[in-house]
């Protein structure tokens, strides 16, 4: 991947992490926060922009110490152990500004923002920059596009689970059953979106 980029070909990689190979329904990755916070909007939309900012910084970060501390160093073997520690400092800086900012919201999404930390879409999409090769600006803007992949299936879950709290479900089907359901059913619609960037 370094041949030089057009423009059309940043407008593909947004499309395709966002709908073909969405983090969360076509890659599978980050799963326990996406049924543990997707119960009412507000918590969801929260846990949307915390993980947008985190997966952003964390692919511009982890692709800098990659390229110009563990290459160089030839300790690409710790890569795993130093985008951890990355990931770790950044949910940090979020849980500090939640607190002090937006108090509820901070009690609201509970052990849910630490899990950011060991959040496996996170890292994945850390990694994935550095296995596909990625140059910085590419980096940036797949982080970012993974992101926004991950909050936009977050925010559209919670929303049909919402309208799921008031309809006529069976008991044995209510809670995490219905909600497993519901992202199988999610996931398959996404994959509509196969076909579009080859």
């Amino acid at each position: 991947m370094h041949e030089a980029w057009t423009f059309s070909d940043y407008i593909l990689l947004v499309i395709g992490a966002i709908f073909v190979n969405n983090i969360l329904l076509a890659q599978f990755l980050g799963n326990c926060p996406f049924l543990g916070v997707s119960r009412k909007m507000e918590t969801a939309t929260g846990m949307a922009m915390a993980v947008i900012f985190v997966m952003t910084l964390a692919g511009i970060i982890t692709w800098i110490v990659q390229t110009y501390v563990l290459v160089p160093l030839r300790l690409e073997y710790l890569q795993t152990i130093f985008f951890i520690l990355i990931i770790a400092a950044l949910v940090q800086l979020v849980e500090m500004f939640l607190q002090k900012s937006f108090p509820a919201l901070y009690q609201a999404l509970g052990i849910f923002l630490p899990l950011i930390t060991t959040n496996c879409a996170v890292l994945g999409v850390a990694v994935i920059n550095i296995r596909e090769e990625l140059t910085f600006l590419q980096t940036v803007v797949y982080s970012f596009a993974s992101a926004v992949g991950y909050g936009f299936a977050l925010i559209l879950f919670t929303g049909i689970r919402e309208q799921l709290e008031v309809s006529g479900i069976p008991d044995f089907m209510k809670g995490t059953a219905i909600g497993l359901v519901t992202a199988g059913l999610l996931s398959l619609a996404f994959f509509g979106f196969a076909g579009m960037v080859g």
